[in-house]
């Protein structure tokens, strides 16, 4: 009789981690102004730390082992991921490696923010580590766009023992990018990088674009205009999923948002429409506090949230 495998971990991220100083003014400035700064403050960032950070705190057991150094910026985030319970054990660190460090201006006036980010050190991936044994022990495999030629590995190693991609993709110039591309069966992407790899600007033919036989779920997101997406099983005609309206304050991290509780959804054995839905609310939530990270919302604030907006919330998932 076989045993059922025991998983170690819920989400697995290897990728993005960064530095966040933000900075925040009434309106982003015209060239040769200047303009004072209403308050800034450093949180901790980047595509999968963000998405990890998420995932963790609706209950999902994470864990982060990609490249870190020594330096003050590195032990930051290290204190970071483990106060939100994310395992770093694995975490590599290594001379001269550096989280990204990223200047964010937020116009509190138009809810807009600009991100200004230094990839000096920055390395994602690593090439060897984690161990093969590590990557198996985890539900879904988180994945970004630092680090190509590690992410490679553990994307073959994922789809090989039937683990779950999701990807937080954002940026396509290095080598490898298209066939780590292909090798995501959980593709989320925004709106405008969509358009960018297929070159179609109309979120629903992107969709379709994106769409492989090897994937599971293709969803492009388009902001307060919601997302649409395609599963398998699924029509061809992808399916157009409306975005919660609130007051938004920040949108600083939204899309890692969404993809880290897509993934810690995923791994409970949510139904794609209930992954996108919980995805969807969770983003929301944040939109409405500063900061990326510390805007995230707990599993029991997205659950109210969906419960007034007439969602249940009550169905046990695997």
């Amino acid at each position: 009789m076989s045993v059922a495998h025991s998983f170690r971990w819920d989400v697995l991220g290897l990728g993005c981690v960064a530095i966040d100083d933000l900075l925040y003014v009434e309106t982003f400035p015209a060239p040769e102004t200047k303009v004072r700064v209403r308050r800034r403050e450093r949180q901790c960032g980047g595509l999968t730390a963000t998405g990890l950070v998420a995932a963790a705190r609706l209950g999902a057991r994470c864990a982060y082992a990609g490249v870190l150094g020594h330096d003050p910026a590195s032990e930051f985030v290290l204190a970071t991921l483990q106060r939100e319970g994310i395992d770093t054990r694995h975490t590599l660190r290594r001379e001269q490696a550096r989280p990204i460090h990223s200047t964010i201006i937020v116009d509190e006036t138009h809810h807009t923010r600009t991100i200004f980010f230094d990839l000096t050190g920055a390395t994602g991936a690593d090439t060897h580590s984690p161990g093969d044994d590590v990557l198996r022990e985890t539900r879904v495999l988180y994945v970004d766009h630092y680090g190509i030629e590690g992410m490679l590995r553990a994307a073959r190693l994922a789809r090989t023992e039937g683990i779950a991609i999701v990807a937080d993709l954002e940026r396509d110039e290095w080598p490898g990018f298209h066939d780590l591309l292909a090798l995501v069966d959980h593709l989320l992407l925004s709106q405008s990088f969509a358009a960018r790899v297929t070159g179609c600007h109309d979120p629903a033919r992107a969709v379709n674009a994106l769409w492989t036989e090897a994937r599971q779920a293709v969803i492009v997101t388009c902001g307060a205009e919601g997302c649409w997406s395609r599963a398998v099983g699924s029509s061809a005609t992808p399916v157009h999923h409306p975005a919660f309206a609130v007051e938004v304050v920040d949108t600083t991290g939204c899309g890692d948002v969404f993809h880290g509780a897509y993934a810690a959804e995923l791994a409970r054995g949510a139904s794609l429409a209930e992954r996108i839905r919980f995805a969807s609310a969770t983003a929301a939530l944040k939109a409405r506090q500063l900061g990326a990270q510390a805007g995230i919302p707990t599993r029991t604030d997205v659950e109210q949230f969906l419960r007034r907006h007439g969602f249940s919330t009550d169905r046990e998932m695997s």
